[in-house]
């Protein structure tokens, strides 16, 4: 997708404000629970324009849920901005994933990503594909109900290995400042823990696993991004790769304005 072409140091992959955020993306939802599975567009801090019928939208979690105490019911402040809201019971069957062809790859060599996300209160999974200069893929997966770091290989050649990590979003009773989170990978320091036999499962159910010996885990140097997948349930405003870490300030436009405490 985009390893034929000049790769400036930042490229912004996703925007909720752009006039077609997901022009570059595929989305999945649940047809067999439209009144729950969904994606679509509003303003993070009245929850509007509301999705077309029979969709209803969570409400975000509020402090008002864990304390009456007046400082802490003005905690988390909401964005003055549309962004994408993605809401399902069922993770794996609601997201939007890039490229949208998965015979495709996204072709990024940047080694950080980062993604502008608000907890919902609800389970959340983010997932990038990883590959390595001697062509080995890899999928790294983080997702909010993960409670320890696990390696998994699959029996199918053309399954790569899954590193499934945990993530967690700081809890309202820390009285946060705003309720968004910017989520920050650096991608080649993950590929060494493909190699990790300590992270792969125990027990006599897991003796048919695959041994990491021989495998085609990547675990050379980092060479691109091959897909980004966002899962439900979650509110999104961008998503961008750049060569410089957290250290570095993204542009202006980058920040996350806020309009009202809520």
């Amino acid at each position: 997708m985009f390893s034929s072409t000049i790769q400036p140091e930042l490229v912004s992959l996703f925007s909720s404000t752009s006039s077609d955020p997901l022009s570059l993306f595929s989305t999945s939802c649940d047809t067999t629970l439209p009144s729950d599975s969904f994606i679509h567009l509003l303003v993070d801090k009245s929850s509007l324009p509301t999705p077309s019928a029979p969709a209803v939208a969570i409400s975000p979690p509020s402090s008002h849920e864990t304390s009456d105490d007046t400082e802490s019911n003005t905690s988390g402040l909401c964005l003055g901005q549309t962004v994408l809201h993605m809401q399902s019971p069922t993770l794996r069957t609601t997201y939007i994933r890039c490229p949208p062809n998965s015979s495709k790859q996204l072709g990024l060599k940047h080694p950080w990503i980062h993604i502008q996300v608000r907890d919902m209160g609800r389970e959340w999974s983010l997932e990038v594909g990883l590959v390595d200069r001697s062509g080995h893929a890899g999928v790294v997966r983080l997702s909010t109900f993960q409670k320890e770091p696990r390696l998994k290989l699959s029996k199918r050649p053309s399954s790569p290995p899954l590193l499934h990590l945990p993530l967690s979003f700081p809890p309202i009773s820390s009285r946060p400042l705003t309720a968004w989170s910017t989520v920050t990978l650096h991608l080649p320091s993950l590929l060494p823990h493909f190699s990790a036999s300590s992270l792969l499962p125990r027990g006599p159910e897991d003796a048919h696993m695959p041994m990491l010996e021989g495998s085609s885990v990547p675990s050379g140097a980092f060479s691109h991004t091959s897909y980004v997948k966002v899962y439900a349930t979650c509110r999104l405003r961008r998503i961008w790769f750049s060569q410089s870490g957290p250290s570095k300030q993204a542009p202006w436009e980058f920040e996350l304005y806020g309009d009202e405490y809520r």
